[in-house]
Order: structure tokens, then C-alpha cells, then sequence
């Protein structure tokens, strides 16, 4: 989120191409809290972000799927919330990845992972690309792929 509120031209390029993808990007509520600040200058880049994605499960976020000639889908990773099983599995990320040096577990990146996997043939476009795939090695997805931006 803060290379596209920076208007890194590569996370710029990705996020523009997102918007032909049925599914909007996510931005998982966690990781809007933790770049959210009240700037002016930040609050109207991220602002405008957000009109293109979507935040699971907020009430006032767009749908997670675009409408289609058919109607709309929904997607039932994004409308179903976290199980107990989902956030054990984030917690034993959390305690077992190999996480480059000087890096401390986060839970919210462990949930990024998590997210990912709940939706199969994922894309985590990220500034944090090996804290990712330190989480992701663990959960051990079949199609999740990472993206430094």
C-alpha cells in the first residue's frame, strides 16, 4: 500500500492491471490499520487506492468480485471470516519461520500469507518479499506466488 500511495511506478503498473481482474485486489484490514495515517497528502493516495480493492468482510468496502454480463459472483474466501484453524496455523508461522536476519515475526504479514492461501493462484505484490515467502514455506501453498514492488 505505501508504494502505491508513493506512486511506485512498478506497484502503480500492477495495481493498474488488477483492475481487469474479476477479483479486486485485497487489502486485508489489518494491513490498511497499520498504513493509515492521518496525513492528508497519504489519506488521499490511499483513498484513492482503495476505490480499485477491496477489504474483506468491511461493511462499507466495494464487493470482492466485479459484475459480470451474468451478474455478480462472490467469492466465499473474502465473505467467509478466518477460522479458529486458519489463525493456529498463522500463530505456528509465526513461531516457526525462518525469517531473514534481524526480522521479527509479524502477525500481519503471517495473515497476508494466510489470505493468499485461502484464495489459491494468489498474487502478494510486497515490499517484504522474503517475510512472505518465509510464511508462505510454512503454510505451504500449491499456487501462491510473490511479487517485489
Amino acid at each position: 500500500m505505501t508504494e502505491l500511495a508513493g506512486r511506485k511506478a512498478k506497484a502503480v503498473r500492477l495495481h493498474e492491471g488488477m483492475k481487469a481482474s474479476p477479483h479486486r485486489a485485497l487489502v486485508l484490514g489489518p494491513v490498511l490499520a497499520q498504513v493509515w495515517r492521518p496525513r492528508p497528502a497519504l489519506v488521499h493516495a490511499l483513498a484513492g487506492v482503495l476505490k480499485d480493492c477491496t477489504v474483506p468482510q468491511a461493511r462499507s468496502s466495494a464487493p470482492s468480485m466485479r459484475e459480470t454480463s451474468a451478474g455478480r459472483p462472490e467469492c466465499i474466501a473474502c465473505a467467509m471470516g478466518p477460522d479458529v484453524v486458519d489463525w493456529r496455523r498463522v500463530g505456528t508461522a509465526l513461531g516457526e519461520a525462518k525469517l531473514p536476519p534481524k526480522k521479527k515475526p509479524d502477525a500481519v504479514d503471517a495473515w497476508v500469507a494466510m489470505a493468499a492461501v485461502r484464495h489459491s493462484s494468489a498474487v502478494i505484490f510486497t515490499s517484504d518479499p522474503d517475510d512472505l515467502k518465509s510464511y508462505l514455506s510454512l503454510l505451504e501453498p500449491p499456487d501462491v506466488h510473490v511479487v517485489a514492488v
